[in-house]
């Protein structure tokens, strides 16, 4: 079974902080992410080189670590963000993109979480 991992866990392998040996106990296992973890990652990266808790060099040097980890990238689907918004919001998404809508539209338990524009 895969394990999904976010950016957090992630700079754990790269950054001495609290849960790193749990952390990288995980890179045991298949893990995959949304593509959306690397640009995450060189983000908190960048925040810790404005704050002079890294410097810029040893920010790229671990930037380029994360790039090599063991993690399957997924392509993010735009889309699933608006989708998993309206769902932890308890609503519903308004979309002029037909495609996504049928998409949602064909499962059982997503039905009418995304409406088209105009309906």
């Amino acid at each position: 079974m895969s394990v999904v991992i976010d950016a957090s866990v992630a700079l754990k392998w790269v950054l001495d902080e609290p849960g790193k040996d749990a952390a990288d106990a995980l890179l045991e296992e298949e893990l995959i992410a949304p593509s959306l973890w690397l640009l995450e990652a060189a983000n908190a990266l960048w925040r810790r080189t404005q704050r002079g808790e890294i410097n810029g060099e040893e920010a790229k040097e671990r930037l380029s670590e994360l790039y090599n980890a063991p993690v399957t990238t997924t392509t993010l689907e735009y889309d699933c963000l608006y989708l998993a918004m309206a769902i932890r919001e308890n609503t519903y998404v308004v979309t002029a993109d037909s495609r996504f809508h049928a998409a949602v539209d064909r499962s059982l338990t997503l039905k009418g979480a995304v409406r088209m524009l105009g309906d």
